[in-house]
């Protein structure tokens, strides 16, 4: 298994049900993917049986699931497949039968804040925070219009004295979530802003903002600043192992394979018509590929089905 996200954790539990042998390989240091890594305190709405359940709590339950029987590798980045016999060969150290590719939208970096910047000051910049109370009290601006953004805003106003600077007027990110923050009320929203300059005075950032389509110049004081400008992920280093993509996405069938034999894909790292972009359905996914594996690795066995005659 290949990545380490919501997806490839499930995909781990129902593969070792079935008494598949997986270790999972993931490039972070950390599991439980982008959702751990970005928003791990966010309430996640569309997750089979549960109402609602954080990122964070879905992580430990899905590591909670493997029983510490699957073999988690952190901090390891796939870089080379190769085919020998009817197995395949991961960075010349790991022979498997067969590779699920879960790696969401890909090995990801957040694009940097575009200021120069001291040791001192990076200090105080943020692309990634687990736990929102080391803010509580302090001077924050978020910058950024999508979702995570926003997120942001919307989890640490309750805490902090919040600005949220966008180069727009109008948000990437959910128009429901820009709503709730206006009308919370407690978060200063500075739009149409880019940042220009930054320096430190009295253990604060000063940051010079200039009003987009004029001259009009701010200047604002932050404790720390947390950016979301988003990543730059993908997916494309599969293409050295023959793997096709279409539009970015790895192309897949109906049992999740992908044009190389052995080779599945499943969750936001996968695309084929019609497919929808959510935890839920990478869930469902899973499952269908361990059922290929399984057919592929064992055709001569009767393959349980039915949830309730797994064990």
């Amino acid at each position: 298994m290949i990545g380490a996200g919501p997806v490839g954790l499930f995909a781990a539990y129902f593969a070792r049900l079935h008494g598949l042998k997986t270790i999972v390989l993931e490039s972070l240091s950390d599991l439980g993917g982008q959702p751990e890594m970005l928003y791990p305190f966010k309430k996640i709405l569309d997750i089979p049986v549960f109402k609602e359940i954080t990122a964070s709590d879905l992580t430990k339950r899905l590591i909670a699931n493997l029983d510490g029987q699957v073999d988690l590798v952190t901090s390891h980045q796939v870089q080379d497949v190769e085919s020998a016999g009817d197995k395949l060969i991961i960075d010349g150290e790991y022979q498997v039968r067969s590779i699920m590719i879960a790696t969401g939208n890909g090995a990801f970096k957040p694009k940097k804040f575009p200021l120069k910047a001291t040791p001192e000051m990076e200090d105080r910049i943020h692309y990634f925070f687990k736990d929102p109370a080391q803010f509580a009290g302090q001077k924050l601006g978020i910058f950024g219009g999508g979702d995570t953004a926003l997120d942001w805003a919307n989890e640490l106003a309750n805490i902090a004295d919040v600005s949220l600077i966008h180069r727009r007027n109008e948000f990437r990110g959910m128009e429901s979530s820009v709503d709730a923050l206006r009308k919370k009320g407690q978060v200063n929203f500075l739009t149409p802003y880019l940042p220009k300059k930054m320096t430190e005075k009295d253990g604060q950032l000063v940051i010079d903002l200039k009003e987009v389509g004029s001259d009009t110049m701010l200047a604002e004081s932050f404790d720390q600043i947390l950016v979301a400008y988003g990543f730059r992920a993908d997916n494309r280093f599969v293409k050295k192992w023959g793997v096709e993509l279409e539009n970015g996405l790895i192309a897949v069938n109906r049992s999740m394979q992908t044009n190389v034999p052995k080779i599945y894909a499943i969750g936001d790292a996968c695309g084929y018509e019609g497919r929808v972009p959510i935890i839920g359905i990478g869930f469902g996914e899973a499952q269908i590929a361990i059922n290929s594996i399984m057919r592929d690795l064992f055709p001569e066995k009767s393959l349980t089905i039915h949830s309730t005659s797994i064990n």
